[in-house]
């Protein structure tokens, strides 16, 4: 049935316009008229309507000639046949009133002032005719003193107006609630925390606060809402895998700040204080900036000629002498899908091997596993922006305020609005006081857990049955698997009262809608992919799948995960996730290169380094990966790079992996250059070059293309719309993707023809055709069976909001001025049996190695747990981890490692405390 018009129709100034269905009258008159028309002060695009200014008001009647009231347009909302005057003399002297009230109370230093020429109130000033003040100019009543505590967030109260939108954004952007108004009246200011500085309240650095203020009161050290840039580009983010865009402001080639774009659907003007401000490393004087060649074990400046010749001639002495076999490649999650599909072309055709892989392997490798087995595709089913239609989240594995900030926030808004949320993890995470159920297991049972949890689903009766007969398959094994289930055992494996998750279970069923959302705490264990698999059994029994607010999405952990997989930067499939031993896709890729190929599987990362000890894997190119410092069990990695007869380093810095290079190849950041990343969501979004490349160095994919040309292959220059166009025609899902439409906001794949992108899979059947339900029981990790009598503790690793993987860039940057080390988590009651204090230096050691880091008496873990991160070359924390791994894809097993703790103590009577002094103490 097609609607009356006349019922969305409004009169603005006299002119009859249409309107949408919830339209407040602001949002009615920035559509027709554009924003700003109507000034405001307390309002702004990422904050829900306020009314406090009053700067925006309007006059409003019933009928053309019919009485007038005056109204906020920010939070009234639109009625049809309403009519609005915007410019009446009335609404016109009560704007110019307010404003001049406000500045009575505002320091008059406009020229002087950061944001001269971009504060919000200067051009509302203007805009509402202030030529004057009428009132008594009166001393500010709050003292000019700046809040320069923080290594980012600046303050300079007397500045604010009190529109309380760094409240707001604190609040409904981040929800920190770390901001808020004190006292009343003329007395009325803003707080941090209880009435602290920004570095001592609990403020994460989002720099939320800062883009909302419409003055210069909330700052940083960047004075990011200054007018000196003179070039504003718009990229997208190097860190997570959320993707957010930023809008980044230059001056020649420094890099003066960045900001969140408004109109971003990834971001919404919201970005964590990696994104929005850990891009100091860019000109760090430790950035790379000519190649280097070992000679007589020391590296030597070398040209990119001298250096290029160097590893021509050593690749090709070593691929005469052993074959291609004895080549391979690491790529990186941090590069574009450009520079990773090169990349892997490089090794497959160049070469004649399937030896290349990417960090995806240590973090991802079984979700692309697990939900290709489940549904026919290893990627997520649905979008962050599905968060809004969802009635149940569920988080397994993941701590999304620290690994994924901006999404962990849009999960906490949605979880203090209502949305119930069930928290699966050995640690209280951030999200813990939020959820409606926490179900705090011992690392490494996960299956178990997610066993009993889809047990009681089919207990209670929680399934769509009709999904399951039309769309599934192999459901009678599946159940059949659940009703044998001891749940005795079960309990005693994970550890979680089952009435416990039995609730979970019951929450997570009853909802309409809902979303699953797992990390590596799903995926970094021995039987990662089976957890994959088991928490797509789940969306599926219960009809999750195929629709709005529902889903199973991995919070992938690098900028571009997804996409180094993607463009096929893995052993046993090409650009596409297609099977390089099928010889039909064989037959296909051989036409498309016009060169033979190997069809045998190549070398998984943990095989590589099997194969470089045992004397078959002779040479290694690693692309963006510091592999030394970031995979398990350092000394096993370093050993296997030792082997080597040649290894290829391109990176930003010298990293321990660079260490054991016999040529370091200098590249550029992602500001730097330009291609695409896909997100955790599939959407595959442009990065665009902000500065030139530093001088001497190179993006990663101009040297992988020159260096396929010194060897002889057919390759184009660099640019990259050319690569991206010879992605789509090999990539299915990337067949409609150009350069040209690949809109600000990104496409989601799989991307038809004329860039239509798809932001729901499986609405109507699985990429395999039908979904396919497995059973697994669950088995205890071979860690704790080999090593768990001697070592009894199980150390879990993970990273934290502040730094970024190995930390090689935000170490560079203020970040480390927050957090400069890692610390262990250890529980009060474990600490006291070993006599460690808050602070102590402490050995953890595992049948391994050891390493030294600091304790942090913590109840985040449960006693006999121990929690740390591994950013810090120093610690090297990855000498206790194992070199077990998932079974199906090879992925190291993280977060189980059986480990001893002890208190260091420095010599008899010394304590070594957490600053490495040694102070004495009454007992040895």
């Amino acid at each position: 049935m097609v609607q009356d018009l006349t019922s969305l129709t409004a009169y603005l100034d006299g002119e009859p316009m249409l309107f949408e269905e919830g339209d407040t009258l602001l949002n009615f008159i920035d559509r027709h008229r554009g924003r700003g028309f109507v000034p405001t002060l307390c309002d702004a695009p990422q904050l829900e309507p306020y009314g406090a200014c009053r700067v925006c008001s309007v006059e409003v009647a019933l009928q053309a000639d019919g009485p007038r009231r005056v109204v906020a347009s920010c939070h009234t909302p639109l009625t049809a046949g309403m009519h609005l005057f915007t410019e009446s003399p009335k609404v016109r002297k009560l704007r110019r009133n307010i404003v001049e009230l406000v500045l009575t109370d505002h320091p008059l230093d406009c020229l002087t002032c950061e944001v001269n020429g971009n504060c919000e109130l200067q051009t509302v000033a203007a805009k509402v005719g202030v030529r004057k003040v009428r009132y008594p100019a009166g001393a500010n009543h709050l003292e000019r003193q700046k809040d320069l505590s923080h290594p980012y967030l600046t303050s300079d109260l007397s500045k604010c107006i009190n529109c309380s939108r760094c409240v707001r954004a604190c609040d409904e952007v981040q929800g920190q609630h770390v901001l808020s108004m004190h006292g009343r009246g003329f007395n009325a200011r803003i707080i941090k925390g209880l009435d602290q500085s920004f570095m001592d309240s609990t403020c994460v650095s989002c720099g939320a606060c800062s883009q909302a203020c419409p003055t210069s009161a909330i700052s940083d050290v960047f004075q990011s809402k200054s007018i000196e840039a003179t070039k504003n580009t718009r990229t997208v983010c190097t860190y997570c895998g959320v993707g957010c865009n930023l809008n980044v402001a230059t001056k020649g080639r420094e890099v003066l700040s960045i900001q969140a774009p408004a109109d971003s659907l990834v971001n919404h003007s919201h970005t964590c204080l990696k994104g929005r401000y850990a891009f100091k490393f860019v000109n760090h004087r430790d950035r790379l900036r000519t190649p280097l060649i070992r000679y007589n074990g020391h590296f030597t400046e070398a040209t990119w000629d001298e250096a290029y010749d160097y590893i021509v001639k050593n690749l090709k002495r070593i691929q005469s002498e052993h074959g291609g076999d004895a080549v391979a490649g690491i790529s990186s999650a941090r590069c574009t899908n450009e520079e990773n599909y090169l990349m892997q072309k490089f090794i497959r055709v160049g070469f004649g091997t399937n030896n290349i892989d990417a960090c995806a392997r240590v973090c991802h490798s079984p979700t692309a596993w697990g939900m290709q087995k489940a549904f026919g595709t290893g990627a997520a089913t649905n979008s962050i922006a599905d968060l809004e239609f969802t009635n149940c989240i569920l988080i397994t594995g993941a701590n999304p305020t620290e690994g994924h900030p901006v999404t962990g926030s849009r999960i906490k808004q949605r979880v203090m609005k209502g949305v119930p949320l069930i928290v699966i993890d050995p640690r209280e995470i951030e999200l813990v006081p939020y959820a409606s159920h926490f179900l705090q297991l011992r690392p490494g049972t996960n299956v178990a857990l997610l066993d009993m949890f889809a047990y009681y689903l089919l207990d209670g009766d929680f399934l769509d049955r009709d999904f399951i007969t039309k769309r599934c398959e192999n459901w009678e094994e599946f159940e059949k698997g659940l009703r044998s289930l001891n749940l005795d055992e079960l309990e005693a494996i994970h550890g979680v009262p089952r009435e416990k998750v039995r609730a979970a279970a019951i929450e997570y069923g009853k909802a309409d809608n809902a979303m699953a959302f797992h990390g590596l705490g799903v995926t970094e264990h021995s039987h990662g992919s089976k957890t994959v698999m088991t928490l797509a059994d789940i969306a599926m029994m219960t009809g999750n799948i195929g629709r709005p607010g529902v889903g199973v999405l991995p919070l992938r952990g690098q900028n571009n995960v997804q996409g180094a997989a993607d463009m096929g930067c893995q052993p046993h499939q090409g650009a596409g996730y297609l099977q390089v031993n099928d010889p039909e896709v064989h037959r296909r890729y051989e036409e498309f290169y016009g060169v033979h190929l190997s069809d045998k599987i190549g070398y998984k990362i943990p095989q590589m380094y099997e194969a470089a000890l045992a004397g078959h894997l002779k040479a290694l190119w690693i692309m963006g990966e510091d592999v030394a410092q970031t995979d398990p069990n350092t000394e096993h990695v370093t050993a296997a790079l030792n082997a080597l007869d040649f290894l290829v380093v391109q990176e930003l810095f010298m990293t321990p992996t660079c260490e054991f290079a016999d040529v370091i190849l200098p590249a550029s950041s992602f500001l730097e250059k330009s291609g695409t990343f896909t997100n955790g969501e599939r959407r595959v979004q442009r990065v665009n070059a902000v500065i030139p490349p530093i001088e001497g160095t190179k993006p990663d994919g101009v040297i992988i293309a020159e260096i396929m040309q010194r060897m002889g292959m057919d390759q184009p220059d660099y640019t990259p719309e050319g690569v991206l166009a010879e992605i789509a025609q090999i990539v299915p899902f990337f067949k409609g993707a150009t350069w040209e439409n690949l809109t600000e906001q990104g496409t989601q794949w799989p991307i038809a023809d004329g860039g239509i992108g798809t932001p729901i899979l499986h609405l109507d059947s699985f990429k395999r055709g039908l979904g396919k339900f497995h059973f697994f029981q669950f088995q205890e990790s071979k860690e704790i069976e080999k090593h768990g009598a001697e070592y009894p503790f199980i150390l879990t690793t993970g990273r934290i909001l502040e730094h970024y993987n190995c930390g090689t860039m935000t170490r560079r940057t203020g970040n480390a001025d927050i957090v400069s080390e890692d610390l262990l988590a250890i529980h009060p009651d474990d600490a006291a049996k070993k006599g460690i204090d808050d602070g102590d230096m402490v050995r953890i050691f595992s049948a391994r190695g050891e390493v030294h880091v600091k304790a942090k008496l913590s109840t985040e873990v449960k006693p006999g747990i121990l929690y740390t991160t591994f950013h810090f070359p120093e610690h090297l924390v990855n000498m206790v981890t194992s070199s077990e791994c998932d079974e199906d894809t090879m992925c190291p097993e993280y977060k189980v490692v059986a480990v001893e703790v002890e208190r260091v103590v420095a010599r008899h009577g010394s304590r070594v405390t957490g600053h490495g002094e040694a102070v004495s103490v009454g007992r040895p």
